[in-house]
């Protein structure tokens, strides 16, 4: 069932994308990751407020120290998505989805720091083919003028999927049972209260830092596009969190899969945004899926 839902998830994310890309295009970054952490917030507001008064049990009740664990990881994840979203902007969806897709390997390196998971010849053989993915990524990118090296915002992408990755690792810390060392938090309230604490911190970044400066950026542009970013997210992060909440989930696998979103992105990048070197990046996007697919069989093993 977990497999099922991340594989779900990643069909989600992957329109996510590409309506993130099209709302992202000449347009300030700031105010569109403000609408969007408003409404995935306005999603759940109601929920918070019906089960905190009793209407309802879908979100639960939890005490302070829950409320602490929660607010970090969305400091965690707008941290991720501040960056994501400008890299985003600034370049080629054909080249921020394969970055993105390598995200599994960076989870894979901290469950096996942190949780203890051994990697086995097929998982190792997905990494190395990752960071084979990457280099040859890297001279795709130059084709277009875009040297990984000294491009800011291919940095700002690396720091985006690092803290991504982190994001998920702290996941599965907070839905796990305290029995097995987690931290025993309900999905729907991890959800929830993250997407609200989320939506608190980014109006505060707009009042105080894009709203006085407004008039010497770029300027703001209305786009229904804007609001499926919302959409696709929350429906994507619904399957997530449910999938992990599963009895046997690895945050690994779950994680690998999730980054199968590419393949819907790479393809309305050459389709609806007409991006140039195809050939290379289909070939780069290959190396990318072999290695996830290694990482796939290494997870029966």
């Amino acid at each position: 069932m977990w497999v099922i839902l991340a594989f779900l998830s990643a069909c989600l994310l992957g329109f996510y994308d590409v309506f993130k890309k099209k709302s992202l295009a000449s347009n300030a970054v700031l105010p569109v990751l403000m609408i969007n952490t408003l409404v995935c917030a306005a999603f759940f507001v109601p929920f918070i407020v019906a089960s905190s008064v009793g209407w309802c049990d879908v979100i639960p009740s939890a005490g302070v120290h829950a409320h602490v664990l929660v607010l970090f990881k969305a400091i965690i994840v707008l941290s991720s998505w501040v960056c994501g979203y400008f890299a985003m902007k600034h370049l080629p969806l054909t080249i921020v989805g394969p970055i993105n897709a390598t995200r599994p390997v960076m989870t894979l390196v901290g469950a096996l720091l942190i949780y203890g998971e051994q990697l086995n010849s097929w998982q190792w053989a997905g990494v190395l083919l990752a960071l084979f993915s990457f280099m040859m990524l890297s001279r795709s990118g130059k084709r277009e003028g875009i040297r990984f090296s000294h491009n800011r915002w291919i940095l700002l992408l690396v720091f985006a999927a690092l803290t991504g990755a982190a994001s998920g690792l702290y996941d599965k810390y907070l839905m796990a049972p305290i029995t097995n060392g987690g931290a025993g938090l309900d999905r729907y309230f991890v959800q929830g209260w993250y997407n609200l604490y989320q939506a608190i911190m980014m109006t505060g970044v707009m009042l105080f830092i894009w709203y006085p400066t407004r008039k010497r950026s770029t300027p703001f542009k209305w786009r229904w596009s804007i609001l499926l970013i919302s959409v696709f997210l929350t429906a994507a992060d619904m399957a997530y969190f449910y999938a992990l909440s599963c009895p046997g989930a690895m945050i690994s696998v779950v994680s690998m899969v999730r980054r199968g979103s590419v393949i819907v992105s790479f393809l309305f990048g050459a389709m609806m945004f007409h991006e140039k070197n195809l050939r290379a990046k289909a070939v780069d996007l290959f190396f990318v899926l072999l290695g996830m697919l290694c990482l796939f069989i290494g997870s029966g093993h």
